[in-house]
């Protein structure tokens, strides 16, 4: 699933290829991905300017003049602006097409997607209403993850990809921000001090920044808007790597079960 870097990876790569751009229609070509598409989606965005493309969490939002186009990329959505002529592949689902003969297309292939209308402020309404703060924000600092990590008895990694504590550290930024701070993901979180979660705190910014100057990371599907991979598994420490020597100590990476998430981190490095 594309996680923060890979959506903001998108985000920057669209972004100036849509600004300016006004909606002359779109076209579904299926009725639903994770939810149902709004049947009067073109009549409600019709004439409308992009103004902005922003994102919160692993959402993208797409501001218009009236309202905000909203985007979810799912497991393997993968966003593309081409040439509106161009013939569409199997899984593409969606054109945005612009009065320049331009569209915004996404490709999904198992369709857990998303694409939703909001009117008025995106952060009053579901699914934002709850999320936690950027991670690359000033809000998201020591103080606030420490004070949050008080009351929960569960394993470190699980809250660290809580979305309602801080938003889009998924399964592979999660393993690599705990492995570079040396905490030991099954660690109960409200048995981690202060000086611990300021550590990481930092790897966790420090190993998203990078992953977003590196373009992302490709596992299976996920490309960026000009069709090119993510070249942060090249950089990767732990995440999939069971098996293989720890970078810093050399014992073989463990790789155990969290919350039905795979979870990979060295046995000595990390405590």
């Amino acid at each position: 699933m594309p996680e923060l870097p890979e959506v903001e990876t998108v985000r920057r790569g669209i972004e100036p290829l849509l600004v300016g751009q006004t909606v002359a229609r779109l076209i579904c070509r299926v009725p639903k991905l994770r939810w149902e598409i709004d049947p009067e989606l073109n009549r409600k965005i019709a004439n409308q300017k992009i103004n902005a493309v922003n994102r919160r969490a692993k959402y993208l939002l797409i501001h218009l003049d009236h309202s905000v186009l909203v985007v979810h990329l799912g497991m393997t959505g993968i966003l593309r602006v081409l040439d509106a002529s161009v013939e569409p592949l199997k899984h593409d689902h969606f054109d945005l097409i612009f009065h320049n003969g331009t569209c915004l297309r996404l490709n999904d292939s198992r369709r857990f997607g998303a694409i939703f209308l909001v009117d008025g402020k995106p952060e009053e309404s579901p699914p934002f209403r709850y999320l936690g703060p950027e991670p690359l924000s000033a809000n998201f600092n020591v103080e606030y993850l420490f004070a949050r990590s008080r009351k929960c008895s569960g394993s470190v990694k699980s809250f660290l990809m809580n979305q309602k504590i801080v938003v889009g550290v998924g399964n592979i930024y999660a393993c690599e921000a705990l492995f570079a701070a040396g905490i030991d993901p099954r660690r109960a979180a409200h048995r981690i001090s202060a000086s611990r979660y300021e550590g990481l705190v930092r790897q966790v910014k420090a190993v998203l920044t990078e992953a977003i100057r590196q373009g992302g990371t490709t596992i299976r599907d996920f490309a960026g808007s000009d069709g090119k991979p993510g070249y942060f598994k090249q950089q990767l420490k732990v995440y999939g790597r069971e098996g293989e020597p720890c970078v810093v100590c050399h014992e073989p990476i463990r790789n155990v079960r969290l919350a039905g998430r795979s979870t990979f981190f060295c046995p000595k490095c990390q405590r």
